[in-house]
């Protein structure tokens, strides 16, 4: 009798048991299809927040040019671009053109004369391909691989916090906080209404796709505090925001120091275009070789007296448009500094600077033909006029990897070479 009680027993406690395995496997089963749906639904709503995303930035198109690198320029009507889903801007009524030009313009004509340093024309990739027709803007189509490669939709087509370059500040913290390094001419201490310069166009290698680099003239309004106000112009190569490495022509702005306000070229609600001949975001074409024909784009940025907007003109020939005056506080007014020159990230891949080039990747001693520079720089005054600089400073954060050099004469007005290789020997 005990022997049956004992049996009757143990098959108690392993059924016991097996109930509880039984139990566990479920659990693990439900906790594992829970994970999978979970990550499911992460996969299904970043699929629809990208969709979304490109269903507000890509407009109708009225035409579509396929160009040689791959892009596909869209011809979207004037009244429907990006800028129009701004709530301040919905009752908007188009500048086609701006109600005062900064006098003083340079005489391009006698500009470059001496013959080893003639430069030569540049357009964009995509006008060999077509044009857009009147009543259009020509609009760089988002793709879905683009918007993928952002740290978030939320994100793209936006700098990182930190992205100034702040002069007088060789704080390593900040340097390697930031990630950013710089070689700039700049001014400050005055009230300005907008800058020109004539930027020459390279195409320097990026050595990490999360690394870009560029050459770009900054409007500067407030603090380097959250409050800095930025309107940015140039061109740059950054494999992150177009998936290639060609130098791109580009804009920025911001009214928060890169944190919820602003980004690249149309990419969100703000700068108002124009133009049907030029698409921002779009390669340029031809660049510059080493010993070679070089080439430049001179871009101005000035603040219409009238209406108080700031203006954007690219070469003699396109005003391309202008950032409304609302989006800004302290530039609502004038700025209070203005940069010229190059901007590199260093991720320091392997632990080391990394070798991403600036300018043409060549120091600013090599000169002419070898080093890239910066010409004819000028500040748009009170007056509405085109004026030298006064007392130009230069920075960078360290010269033995990326360096700045000012100049003057008679064709060139004041002007800088500038860049470096980025990791060298003196460079670690």
């Amino acid at each position: 009798m005990a022997a049956a009680v004992q049996f009757s027993s143990c098959g108690q406690r392993r059924r016991g048991a097996f109930t509880v395995v039984l139990m566990l496997v479920y659990l693990w089963g439900s906790l594992i299809s829970l994970s999978c749906a979970a990550r499911l639904s992460s996969v299904s709503r970043q699929k629809l927040q990208v969709e979304r995303h490109l269903k507000r930035l890509n407009k109708p198109a009225i035409k579509s040019i396929e160009s040689a690198d791959g892009d596909i320029i869209d011809c979207v009507h004037i009244s429907q671009q990006p800028a129009f889903d701004h709530p301040f801007l919905k009752d908007h009524k188009i500048q086609m053109r701006p109600s005062y030009h900064p006098e003083g313009l340079y005489d391009e004509d006698k500009m470059a004369t001496r013959p080893k340093e003639r430069t030569n024309s540049i357009t964009q990739l995509w006008q060999m391909s077509g044009s857009c027709p009147e009543d259009t803007i020509p609009v760089r189509r988002t793709k879905k691989d683009d918007v993928l490669r952002a740290s978030s939709v939320k994100r793209y087509g936006k700098k990182k916090h930190r992205a100034i370059p702040k002069p007088r500040s060789t704080d390593p913290d900040l340097i390697n906080e930031s990630g950013h390094q710089h070689a700039i001419a700049y001014v400050e201490g005055d009230k300005y209404y907008g800058a020109k310069a004539t930027i020459n166009v390279w195409e320097p290698k990026v050595q990490q796709p999360n690394e870009f680099s560029l050459s770009q003239l900054w409007i500067l309004g407030g603090s380097f505090g959250e409050d800095l106000n930025s309107i940015e112009a140039g061109w740059q190569v950054s494999p992150d925001l177009y998936g290639d490495n060609n130098t791109r022509l580009f804009t920025y702005w911001t009214s928060d120091a890169y944190q919820a306000t602003g980004c690249y070229n149309l990419l969100c609600s703000g700068f108002i275009q124009v133009s049907s001949a030029i698409a921002m975001g779009a390669s340029i074409s031809p660049v510059s070789a080493y010993r070679n024909s070089q080439y430049d784009i001179s871009i101005l940025i000035w603040k219409d007296p009238k209406e108080g907007h700031w203006w954007m003109q690219f070469g003699n020939d396109y005003v391309l448009g202008y950032w409304p005056s609302f989006l800004f506080s302290y530039l609502g007014e004038s700025a209070s500094m203005v940069e010229w020159g190059g901007e590199v990230v260093n991720s320091q891949p392997d632990g080391k600077h990394t070798a991403t080039q600036m300018g043409s990747g060549r120091f600013p001693e090599e000169g002419f033909g070898k080093s890239s520079y910066f010409r004819n720089i000028q500040v748009v005054d009170s007056s509405n006029n085109l004026k030298s600089p006064k007392d130009l400073g230069t920075f960078t954060e360290q010269s033995n990897c990326y360096d700045v050099q000012t100049g003057s004469n008679e064709d060139w007005g004041h002007h800088f070479y500038f860049g470096g290789p980025g990791r060298n020997p003196n460079c670690q």
